[in-house]
């Protein structure tokens, strides 16, 4: 009788056990991935996703992959893509570290100066370095020169900005958008009768806003432009209204009594127009009286989307305006950008491992959780709890995970040594960890899991660990710096996101 109770007991003590683990893959110590995954497809493939339940769901696709009905004009390079992530990941880090105002006025400074004069942007991604997130250089074609007035140092081929390693040098005539490193888009409907919007979708941003008439200054969107005097249901605020005082720092004044609103990114790019409410269609649901920018006038978008869907913690975003009736929000990011996955309000958070989440009073935007250790090949490494102390965010815009360098170098080495069998590549930015596989169709890599407080093991799918020919994670500038888990690593999960409960959860194999 005893020796039964024992048995059960131990059988629910182990059962208790697995429902903290998330597994992207099997419980083997590797994993197989088609060297093929890591490309982008020309065909939607559509696989269908799966929501844990009902509530708001709507599909969501890459914007560069079949599946998006955007009209791209250029699909950055993997070079070009990297880049982008550096400097929203820089932005975020010193935002989130509290580091004062980041906002930009620009950060794109003409090609060329002057006959002997080219330009260059360095990032800096030192959140305590006194100098804001871009810095810009001039290159003045001198060796060893030292620029009276920034404490530059200049050499024949590019300015480096002694004080701020490791940065991210963007040589001239490149341009960098912390919004065009947004790679999620879905589609909704503003207005009655109902318009269709496509809009990129970010939990880094509150504020939501698609472009409307009149607009002086807009970019080319691949949907007409939303027409507010055509919406029964259209309605702007005033400039005495609860809303409007609402928006702090991104109020821009009043026009004609009439709420005004601005929202700067960190690379000098922004929207600004008429604080207003309308309907909202997510799929067959309708959200009343949403809140959002009517952008009239706009710089620094070129990416043919309609606008963008805040999907942060703070006051503005759709997640906590339709909290009172949804309650939570998550998305699933497809496998590869040729495949769907969706966004979902109002779904219950049952059936997903849970991992407190943090929060900061000063960014509410940001949504926080607390690593604890990794694992490789199903072994823990050899890396204190303490190292992850700082805390990460985690964010649908930033492509790779940022680690802390003592992390990371650990799974870095690791990860190494479970990929002998592969000849080493030369790194791809900021990406070290590289490999070479050519004429192969397949590759056998090593697990990786992501250990959160309340011991919640996120084994992540085979192409959350490798993109392109590389481990899919690089390292902050400092064990001080906050951790980003990327988007990469998100992908197939369902990523939860309840504010009431302050949970952050994850359920495998949803896309």
């Amino acid at each position: 009788m005893m020796a039964s109770a024992s048995l059960k007991l131990l059988l629910l003590l182990l059962c208790s056990y697995h429902t903290l683990i998330a597994r992207g893959g099997d419980d083997r110590s590797y994993k197989v991935l088609a060297t093929g995954s890591v490309k982008t497809d020309a065909v939607c493939s559509e696989p269908k996703a799966t929501p844990s339940s009902g509530g708001a769901t709507v599909p969501l696709h890459h914007r560069h992959g079949p599946c998006s009905q955007l009209l791209s004009k250029k699909v950055p390079t993997f070079e070009e893509m990297l880049r982008g992530d550096q400097l929203r990941a820089c932005y975020i880090q010193r935002k989130f570290s509290g580091a004062g105002d980041v906002q930009q006025s620009d950060a794109t400074v003409p090609t060329t100066l002057g006959s002997s004069l080219s330009s260059v942007i360095v990032i800096n991604c030192n959140p305590e370095f006194p100098l804001n997130s871009v810095s810009v250089g001039v290159e003045l074609g001198l060796d060893n020169h030292i620029h009276p007035s920034a404490s530059l140092v200049m050499g024949p081929r590019r300015a480096v900005l002694a004080a701020s390693l490791p940065e991210l040098l963007i040589g001239a005539g490149e341009e960098f958008r912390l919004t065009n490193s947004l790679e999620y888009v879905i589609t909704v409907g503003i207005g009655s009768p109902v318009v269709t919007q496509t809009v990129l979708i970010d939990t880094g941003s509150d504020v939501s806003w698609v472009q409307c008439k009149p607009c002086s200054q807009c970019h080319s969107q691949a949907d007409p432009l939303f027409d507010p005097s055509a919406s029964t249901t259209y309605s702007r605020f005033s400039c005495s209204s609860a809303a409007c005082a609402q928006l702090g720092l991104e109020g821009n004044g009043c026009s004609s009594s009439q709420c005004q609103y601005i929202v700067k990114y960190g690379d000098g790019s922004r929207t600004t127009g008429t604080y207003s409410s309308d309907t909202l269609a997510l799929g067959s649901n309708a959200v009343k009286s949403f809140q959002f920018g009517c952008s009239h006038a706009e710089s620094g978008f070129d990416n043919q989307t309609d606008g963008l869907m805040g999907l942060g913690g703070g006051a503005q975003s759709l997640v906590s305006q339709t909290a009172g009736t949804f309650g939570t929000a998550f998305y699933c990011l497809p496998t590869t950008s040729s495949s769907s996955g969706f966004l979902t309000l109002g779904a219950a958070s049952s059936g997903f491992t849970t991992t407190p989440m943090l929060r900061s009073s000063k960014v509410p935007t940001f949504y926080g959780v607390l690593l604890q250790g990794i694992m490789v090949g199903g072994k823990q490494l050899n890396v204190a709890p303490s190292v992850f102390s700082v805390g990460s965010i985690m964010d649908s815009g930033t492509v790779i995970t940022r680690l802390p360098p003592t992390a990371y170098s650990a799974l870095s080495s690791a990860f190494k040594a479970g990929m002998k069998q592969y000849p080493p590549a030369p790194p791809s930015s900021i990406l070290d960890t590289c490999f070479d596989f050519t004429g192969l169709s397949s590759i056998t890599i090593p697990t990786v899991a992501l250990v959160f407080s309340g011991s919640v093991t996120v084994d992540l799918d085979p192409n959350g660990i490798i993109i392109s020919n590389c481990l899919a994670f690089a390292a902050t500038s400092n064990n001080n710096s906050t951790g980003i888990i990327g988007n990469v690593q998100q992908r197939t999960f369902e990523v939860l996101y309840d504010a009431g409960r302050a949970v952050v959860g994850f359920t495998a194999g949803a896309c």
